[in-house]
């Protein structure tokens, strides 16, 4: 290949939108517009001792797919140009990202504190996977930091949260939790889906690993799966590269060619999504139907003042709770035509749905109760409708309760 790589553009301090057009490029001899995509598993050497020279690393070229390919090579390039990180490794999935990033730094007998507002699935791996290993596990209030410097132990090694939360959208002060990991010696792990890299910079407040379901907004179009787990070359060496390469949670290079397609718009996207979202929070608080409506954009969010400084934004996501608890839910999700009833969120579709039945239904009724999560909540991921159109679906679907 030629090395029309775009190495000054990487390199460089451009604005977000033109990162994700022009960020990690790496052009064959044939110098296509559009990102190559490479569906081949392994690689031809020139000679036996080229072989041996590219497996002791002697050679930087690819090997096997599994550990890297040139179409995903360009999408982590892109991700770390975009979120100011050294290198990063992309995964199949988001859960992969988030098991990676905490399995490979801890052994039996260390100990993980986490956040206890966690996505069904992260729940899982800090409360039954870690501890199947002999990895002790402590689950906190994360929007308290004296939580956070109370359960520290002297084998602590790593901190691990969602900020905002899903689905109830709590915020969690990023810098102060970082300093309290850094004083401990562990390592501050940040999912940071429904922030999106461009309305929140957790490596610049001070977190360690950023993670992210690649799902979500940076596809945003509902198409395939991808997660990417992002951090300092030196972090990325010493811990996920040799995780990495003999577990195989490698993403496809067809889904890292759709996802860089994704991150040429996500600017576009988010910033229409946002606006819809602040414009239908706001309706939302004001009818007669909502008993509460939690949306980071808005004042009256329980950590307005972090958002302020944390965020550059409110987010895509709203949560609100209805009067008539999971009767009216669920008979205003069924009163919904244009929005759509699914799990997923960050799409150019607006969808909705219902946690307590569907991405934390595995939690005890009471962790739900713990959690805020109620069988009234619903959490609306907002997409790239019309904004009159939406609400006017949203007041006929109340009207119908």
């Amino acid at each position: 290949m030629t090395d029309k790589s775009n190495s000054a553009i990487r390199g460089s301090n451009l604005r977000p939108a033109t990162q994700m057009v022009h960020g990690g490029i790496s052009r064959s001899q044939f110098g296509e517009t559009c990102e190559a995509m490479f569906l081949t598993q392994g690689f031809i050497y020139d000679s036996a001792e080229a072989a041996e020279a590219r497996f002791k690393g002697e050679d930087t070229g690819f090997i096997y797919s599994r550990y890297a390919n040139p179409t995903v090579d360009m999408f982590e390039k892109r991700m770390c140009a975009l979120e100011g990180a050294e290198d990063a490794r992309a995964t199949a999935s988001g859960m992969a990202a988030v098991s990676a990033a905490l399995l490979c730094q801890v052994n039996a007998g260390d100990h993980v504190v986490a956040a206890r507002a966690l996505f069904g699935s992260c729940r899982w791996v800090i409360e039954t996977l870690m501890p199947q290993f002999g990895i002790k596990t402590t689950l906190i209030d994360g929007t308290d930091l004296e939580n956070w410097q109370k359960a520290v132990r002297p084998n602590t090694k790593a901190f691990f949260l969602e900020s905002p939360t899903n689905p109830t959208l709590e915020v969690i002060d990023i810098a102060g939790v970082a300093q309290i990991a850094d004083a401990a010696g562990a390592k501050l792990v940040v999912d940071n889906v429904f922030a999106t890299p461009l309305l929140q910079k957790p490596l610049e407040l001070g977190a360690h690993i950023v993670v992210y379901s690649a799902t979500k907004h940076i596809d945003g179009q509902g198409r395939c799966l991808g997660g990417i787990v992002l951090s300092s070359a030196e972090w990325i060496e010493e811990y996920l590269h040799d995780y990495f390469r003999h577990t195989g949670p490698s993403l496809s290079p067809f889904n890292a060619w759709t996802l860089l397609k994704g991150l040429e718009t996500l600017p576009v996207r988010i910033k229409q999504q946002m606006a819809n979202a602040g414009t239908i929070a706001d309706y939302l608080a004001e009818h007669k139907a909502i008993k509460r409506v939690i949306y980071p954009g808005r004042a009256d969010h329980p950590q307005a003042d972090l958002v302020q400084k944390q965020m550059s934004g409110g987010s895509t996501l709203i949560s609100f709770e209805m009067n008539g608890g999971k009767k009216a839910a669920f008979d205003f999700e069924n009163g919904l035509e244009i929005i759509q009833i699914s799990n997923n969120l960050g799409d150019a579709k607006s969808l909705i749905t219902h946690p307590a039945t569907t991405t934390h239904k595995n939690l005890a009724e009471e962790v739900r109760a713990e959690l805020g999560i109620t069988d009234a909540t619903v959490r609306l991921s907002t997409g790239l409708e019309d904004v009159q159109d939406l609400i006017a679906d949203i007041d006929n679907a109340l009207a119908a309760i």
